[in-house]
């Protein structure tokens, strides 16, 4: 899959002269609900014997627009949401800026410079999807902007348990710790990715030497606790359990937020190494513990609780 990067305004080359289906979103999580309007594109690109090309906006409008309210951390950042969109089946990504000046852009000027001179024959969008400036232009009016130049589909509401599935919502689950839930409305386990860095190694010296997991891009993290995880390294895959927080039982005063994950069945140096990590469940918060012993025995019940969970979900 091709990733092409545009500004406005847009320079539009020879390489997007091949008439082609855009299916059109900011796409955060590609969950289900993305999913669904991405692969109706891939499907109807196949059909027809067109170029099957996605297009996403970043940063987040709320980073602009002053009147809405930031979102600066992500689900998928730009190069996992680039990742998760090449596995299902598209030809060609189109990573358009949202700055002020496209942020101006009316709902015609939208579709004549970013539709239709990248040569769209149809575009696919769910039904909420809006462009152009203050949101006027929606699927409901788009044969307003067509100019009959392309056809569209609109891809109705997906819901789970009579509940729209929405990025908002997947958002507010993981910062609640249900990472099981989001299942449902991913279409998979929730993921991270970081580099390994070095911690402060307490962990080594009480027998659970950790990962300590410095994420590449701004995620949505999961509430503080400890979870039961999978990770994948380079070597294969791990189970493990996963402290998100900041170590109050070492630290009387606040610490930014720390990933560490301690794998099952593992030994070996990590160290510099960029690896994923996976959410299962969350097992407990994070407490402050009176002292080292009760800590480590307590990590001791959080290991035998992931080993059994992992038993459970694989039998």
């Amino acid at each position: 899959m091709e990733k092409i990067f545009l500004t406005h305004p847009p320079e539009i080359g020879n390489k997007d002269a091949k008439e082609k289906v855009i299916a059109l979103g900011y796409f955060d999580g590609v969950h289900i609900g993305h999913q669904k309007v991405i692969k109706t594109a891939i499907e109807y690109a196949r059909e027809k014997g067109l170029e099957a090309a996605v297009m996403t906006f970043h940063p987040h409008p709320s980073v602009v627009l002053k009147q809405l309210n930031k979102r600066e951390n992500y689900l998928t950042p730009p190069e996992a949401k680039a990742e998760l969109i090449q596995e299902l089946g598209a030809d060609l990504l189109y990573f358009v800026k949202f700055d002020e000046a496209f942020s101006q852009l009316s709902p015609q000027s939208f579709i004549d410079e970013y539709i239709i001179k990248l040569h769209a024959k149809h575009i696919v969008a769910g039904f909420d999807f809006t462009y152009g400036r203050m949101a006027k232009g929606t699927m409901g009016n788009i044969d307003e902007y067509s100019r009959k130049m392309f056809n569209y589909t609109v891809v109705p509401k997906v819901e789970y348990q009579d509940e729209k599935v929405s990025t908002t919502k997947i958002r507010s689950l993981i910062s609640e710790g249900k990472v099981d839930e989001v299942v449902h409305c991913l279409g998979r386990h929730y993921q991270v990715s970081g580099t390994v860095v070095h911690g402060d190694k307490r962990g080594r010296t009480i027998g659970f030497p950790t990962a300590n997991v410095k994420c590449d891009e701004p995620y949505v993290y999961p509430a503080k606790g400890v979870y039961a995880v999978k990770c994948q390294t380079k070597n294969g895959w791990y189970n493990g359990v996963c402290n998100v927080g900041q170590r109050p039982t070492f630290y009387d005063r606040e610490q930014p937020i720390t990933i560490e994950v301690f794998l099952l069945d593992f030994d070996g140096d990590i160290y510099d190494e960029n690896i994923k990590v996976f959410w299962y469940k969350k097992l407990r918060d994070e407490k402050k513990f009176d002292g080292i012993d009760q800590l480590v025995s307590q990590i001791e019940k959080d290991k035998q609780q992931t080993i059994e969970y992992f038993s459970a979900v694989n039998s």
